[in-house]
């Protein structure tokens, strides 16, 4: 003998609320462990203007461009991020600088600080080049974003805005292991 469900209207429509809901849920749970890896000062910087470049997602082509000029700017901070450093004078000052193939730039003035200590490795690419990924990953599939970007996306494929969170999660993390960031730089924590 067969069962049927209810499938009124508000029934219906209730439940595919609900669904959608917890796929926003999902989704931002997995942007949520991503969001560690990211500078923090650059994160905060674009959540905050975000909304209002994007017109909360309505956007016209004056907010597009807009858009895509803060995205480019962040992505520039989470690249360059990976590449400061940070040291402590015999005095307890804390001074920044960039990391090159010499060393440290500007050269510390400190005679406790090596400068060569500090030269560039291979690592902070693999850091530079997940951090934009990631920062991309975050921000194209942030809901304003793709309401102005994209706006059929996050309709039609919702399993991909549930999925590419923790597969590049997975294989950043992955990287970020395998090659450990040693730097505090501008931006980072120093957890």
């Amino acid at each position: 003998m067969a069962t049927y469900r209810n499938l009124s209207p508000s029934s219906s429509s209730g439940n595919m609320q609900q669904k959608e809901r917890l796929t926003t849920d999902k989704a931002l749970n997995g942007m949520g462990k991503l969001i560690r890896l990211l500078p923090t000062g650059t994160v905060f910087f674009f959540q905050v203007l975000n909304p209002v470049f994007t017109n909360n997602g309505n956007c016209h082509r004056v907010n597009k461009i807009i858009t895509a000029l803060l995205l480019f700017v962040c992505s520039f901070s989470c690249c360059f991020s990976n590449f400061t450093d940070s040291y402590v004078t015999s005095d307890g000052v804390v001074h920044y600088g960039i990391a090159t193939i010499n060393g440290l730039w500007p050269t510390p003035t400190s005679s406790t600080v090596a400068a060569s200590a500090y030269k560039l490795r291979f690592r902070d690419f693999v850091h530079a080049f997940w951090t934009v990924i990631v920062f991309a990953v975050v921000s194209l599939l942030d809901p304003d974003t793709m309401k102005c970007y994209y706006p059929s996306f996050a309709t039609h494929d919702k399993w991909l805005v549930m999925l590419l969170p923790p597969v590049v999660g997975f294989f950043a993390s992955i990287a970020f292991f395998i090659f450990p960031n040693k730097r505090h730089g501008i931006g980072s924590s120093e957890t």
